[in-house]
């Protein structure tokens, strides 16, 4: 059984867009998503420095284009079961067919910029805390006035707040964590500090009309499988100023039998936290073209199981 996956934020590095532009057809489908949405994704995904693509307006739709991209140069595949680590769930929400690859990008270009200005009110950031217990660095987290904002499993939880709160956390670790790292991101995603934003993709959304999922969706608010194209889009819409709770879609990855996980462009993240996690479960995250023929031999074997 295998599980199609989509990183989240914090993936990108500058240039990593470049070699998948070789590609037959991915130059000219990249073009018609920048001009659909007014933003030059090329030139974003191969010539932009970190601090460039650090921008939340333009990591979010450069993330979801090349996690479309790359599972495009796959051929027609069947997962059984398709999921995203926050932004990477509009990701997977196209992989599931509940929204087609433009209308996805739209929504994430408006879900981008509108957490961008969220996160410009106040200056706030996001760390992940390596090791430790939930049961003890959840409560030390609040203690500090912190959201643990994604709960990822295999030890590893991401707080979030502001750039003062997040100071107290360097000097005063949870007890059991080994290391706190800040992340690339520009705001305390998945807080209450974003909340002027989901009235933005509220309405954003209220504008489409979704389909229902043709692969099972796992949704990161709670790591249930939805079946409902509406559901899916408000869960979207919520998620945004909520913890994703990765560490139960992996649950529910167990649950449904998962032998195989691919990981989309830009991946590495979900792939490490599913070695972890779900031990005998294959993994390949792809980063490169030279990743594709392996990840085809993986998807043959699992999809066919």
């Amino acid at each position: 059984m295998l599980v199609l996956v989509a990183p989240g934020q914090g993936a990108q590095t500058p240039g990593f867009l470049t070699p998948w532009l070789d590609l037959p057809g991915a130059a000219d489908r990249l073009a018609a998503w920048s001009d659909a949405i007014g933003l030059d994704l090329a030139h974003y995904g191969t010539q932009a420095d970190a601090d460039q693509i650090r921008d939340t307006a333009v990591a979010q739709p450069l993330l979801v284009a090349a996690g479309l991209l790359s599972a495009a140069a796959l051929g027609d595949i069947a997962p059984g079961a398709v999921a995203g680590h926050s932004v990477g769930e509009i990701t997977a929400a196209a992989f599931a067919g509940v929204l087609d690859d433009t209308t996805a990008l739209r929504l994430v270009r408006k879900r981008g910029l509108a957490m961008a200005e969220a996160a410009a009110i106040t200056q706030t950031g996001m760390s992940a805390l390596l090791g430790g217990d939930p049961e003890t660095t959840v409560p030390h987290l609040e203690k500090l006035g912190l959201t643990p904002a994604n709960v990822n499993g295999a030890g590893q939880i991401v707080a979030a707040g502001t750039m003062e709160q997040l100071a107290a956390l360097e000097a005063d670790k949870p007890e059991g964590v080994r290391r706190v790292v800040a992340l690339k991101v520009a705001g305390a995603f998945h807080t209450h500090h974003m909340t002027p934003a989901v009235d933005v993709l509220a309405e954003a959304a209220a504008e489409l009309s979704p389909g229902d999922p043709k692969i099972t969706y796992v949704s990161n608010k709670d790591g249930r499988t939805v079946d409902a194209g509406s559901e899916v889009l408000a869960r979207l819409v919520g998620q945004v100023a909520n913890p994703v709770r990765w560490d139960l879609c992996m649950e529910t990855f167990k649950e449904l039998g998962v032998t195989a996980l691919v990981e989309v462009c830009p991946g590495g993240t979900l792939t490490g936290l599913a070695k972890r996690a779900l031990p005998g479960v294959k993994t390949l995250a792809l980063k490169t073209p030279d990743d594709l023929d392996a990840a085809r031999e993986l998807i043959a074997e699992h999809s066919a199981a």
